[in-house]
Parts: structure tokens; C-alpha cells; sequence
């Protein structure tokens, strides 16, 4: 049977394995950080009904600037921010993959602060940019002198800043953000993946836009508005910043599905994200007992917990496995990640946690 070394890919891509976390039928599953509760069935309805409709002009192609959608995602990020500054695609990842494309490529580089999603590497891997990453400061956080020497002393093409960071759930402030859209002399993007989770009054980088025609605020609706099926990313920026993301973007990219789906949603933007309270609460009740039973969570401002103190991840995961709850091994040694669900969901997993605590915890 052939397998991939008998293919002529890319010498870069050899030895490498696909981005995907464990896919597994299980009563509770904490450990990609969606969004576990169920979206409103009057919502539902009315996304329904809005698709069915675009079903019956799929003879044609859908609109390619996705006027519509984009008008929508300004008036929802608000900023007094035009239709013109945003830009969408198939999920944040796809939105990420267009700037790499545009803005990196062979003999250019982006920087990352380590550990951070690892889609980055491999999305800098997959367009043949250099991927080089710098180091954080103690719990994982990022400060502005950290972040602003490591831009000094890479002078990255592209840099990637995780706001929260995914997987540690660490919040980066925005003095941090601003030191390093002003240091960088390329383009700076701030992945705001799950900013909606974040306390209240949090500033996001969107405040920062004014100016800095090189600063893109990614964001997502895969997480605070349970649409993570749908695939819709999109990021807020510059009009000419995302006029090059058109030179490398697939004709049509954004079906007229996916389109009309995105409309719905935002639509009921109240009722989808009603349950981000409820969701920041099972966090805190997480970080809380996690803490209680003697591990060391780390300060979040996700969806999830990342904890360390562990001191056989693989077999609390397994042991946690066995009673229908899937969590997240992701790398850092001591460690393990689990998504804020339900507080059914939260209780089954604090419930389960705590049998395996007492022999569970590294001295």
C-alpha cells in the first residue's frame, strides 16, 4: 500500500502529522473548547429558515464580498467600524492562513510566544514562512518588555499575539498589545478567538485601530456563539491591509450557506451569546475546586482552564476517559486543559477529577 513517503510532497511537510484533537463519542466532551451549550431553538428556526432560502439561489454563485455578512460583523464589533475594515472566511484559521499568505511566504517570518495554538506553526509551515517563537513571562503571561524585545530581537515580518492565549487561557493586556503594534514594523495580529469570554470591561485591540493601518483583530464565532459546525472566522483591520487578503483568497470562498447562516446568528446576537455568563461562571467554579483539590490552575480569561500540578497527565486523562469525560493533554508536561461546559457537564468533570486528586498530584 502507498504511503506518504512514497509521494513526491514537499521535503518540508515530511515527518509531519495533521493537526486534530482526539474525536471520540463520549457523554462529556471538555477538550476542543466549544461551546457546549446548545444553541436556542427560536434562533434555530429562524438560521433554518434563512438557509432554505439561499438553498434556492444555489445555481448561482454566492456574493463574493459577502456585503451582507460583513455589514453585519461591523455593526456587532462595533468601534464605529465600517463594513470595509472586515474580512471573512471559513473559520479563524482560514482567516490566519489568508494573512500568511499575503504577508508571509518564503524568507519571511512570523512570531509566536510559546506555548500558544498550535495551528500557528503549522499554518506558517503550510505557506513556507519561517515560524520562530520567543518565550513568556512566569503563569505563562506576557508583558510588554518580554513581547517587545522578542519583536527587537527576531523583527518578525508577521507577529501573533493570542489574546487570551489558547491553551493557556492567559489574558494579555492591552499595554502589551499597543507596545508591540508599536514596535513591529510588519504586520501584528491579535487573535481574539474567545475575547467575548473575558471579564467585563475588558479593552479589546479593536480600540487600537485607529492608525495603525498593520494591525488585524481576528475573531470567531465558533466559540461564544455555539456556531463552531458553521466554519465563520473574520477579523477587523485596515481597508488597504485587507485589500491584499482579496490577492490570495479562493474565488467564492464564502458560501452562500455559510453566508446566510452567519446572518442568522448575528441577528440574534443577544440570545447566542446569553450563555457566556453562565460559561464564564462554570470556568471561575472550575478554577475554584481544581485549586481546592490541590492543583494549580492558571488565570483564564477563555472558555477554559488550563491546571498544572499533575503528575501523570496521560493517566488522569485516561482515568477521566473511563467515566465518559474527555479533556485535553496539550503538551506542556504536569498539565491538562478542560473546556467550560454545562454546569452538568462541569459537575460530572469536578465530580470525576476529585477521585483521581489524592494520587494524582505532583509533590
Amino acid at each position: 500500500m502507498t504511503s506518504l513517503e512514497d509521494l513526491p510532497i514537499r521535503d518540508d511537510l515530511r515527518g509531519r502529522t495533521p493537526y486534530g484533537a482526539p474525536q471520540q463519542a463520549v457523554p462529556v466532551a471538555l477538550n476542543v473548547n466549544e461551546n457546549t451549550h446548545p444553541i436556542p431553538e427560536a434562533v434555530a428556526h429562524d438560521i433554518v429558515a434563512r438557509v432554505a432560502a439561499a438553498i434556492m439561489t444555489l445555481n448561482r454563485y454566492p456574493d463574493r464580498e459577502f456585503s451582507a455578512l460583513r455589514r453585519a460583523l461591523a455593526d456587532y464589533l462595533g468601534h464605529d467600524l465600517d463594513p470595509a475594515q472586515i474580512w471573512a472566511a471559513n473559520g479563524s484559521n482560514e482567516v490566519l492562513q489568508h494573512i500568511m499568505q499575503a504577508y508571509g511566504g518564503p524568507g519571511r517570518s512570523v512570531l509566536g510566544f510559546a506555548p500558544t495554538y498550535s495551528m500557528y506553526g503549522l499554518l506558517a509551515s503550510g505557506t513556507g514562512t519561517e515560524w520562530i517563537t520567543a518565550g513568556r513571562d512566569d503563569e505563562f503571561e506576557l508583558g510588554p518588555e518580554t513581547a517587545v524585545a522578542a519583536v527587537r530581537e527576531h523583527d518578525p515580518d508577521i507577529v501573533l499575539l493570542c489574546a487570551p492565549n489558547n491553551p493557556t487561557g492567559t489574558p494579555l493586556s492591552i499595554e502589551t498589545i499597543e507596545a508591540v503594534a508599536d514596535a513591529a514594523r510588519g504586520i501584528v495580529v491579535v487573535d481574539e478567538a474567545y475575547f467575548e469570554f473575558a471579564e467585563p470591561g475588558t479593552p479589546s485591540a479593536l480600540t487600537l485601530l485607529e492608525g495603525r493601518p498593520r494591525l488585524l483583530v481576528s475573531r470567531t464565532m465558533s466559540k461564544a456563539f455555539a456556531f463552531a459546525g458553521a466554519r465563520v472566522g473574520y477579523l477587523a483591520g485596515d481597508p488597504a491591509a485587507i485589500d491584499a487578503l482579496r490577492l490570495v483568497r479562493l474565488p467564492y470562498h464564502l458560501s452562500a450557506l455559510t453566508q446566510a447562516a452567519a446572518l442568522g446568528a448575528l441577528a440574534h446576537s443577544a440570545e447566542m451569546l446569553a450563555m457566556v455568563d453562565e460559561i464564564r461562571g462554570q470556568r471561575e467554579r472550575i478554577s475554584d475546586e481544581l485549586a481546592r483539590l490541590g492543583f494549580h490552575p492558571y488565570r483564564s480569561g477563555s472558555n477554559f482552564v488550563l491546571f498544572g500540578g499533575v503528575d501523570d497527565p496521560r493517566a488522569v486523562f485516561e482515568q477521566l476517559l473511563a467515566r465518559g469525560i474527555l479533556i485535553r493533554e496539550i503538551g506542556i508536561p504536569g498539565h491538562l486543559r478542560v473546556t467550560a461546559g454545562t454546569e452538568a457537564e462541569t459537575t460530572a468533570f469536578l465530580e470525576a477529577i476529585a477521585v483521581s486528586a489524592p494520587n494524582r498530584i505532583a509533590s
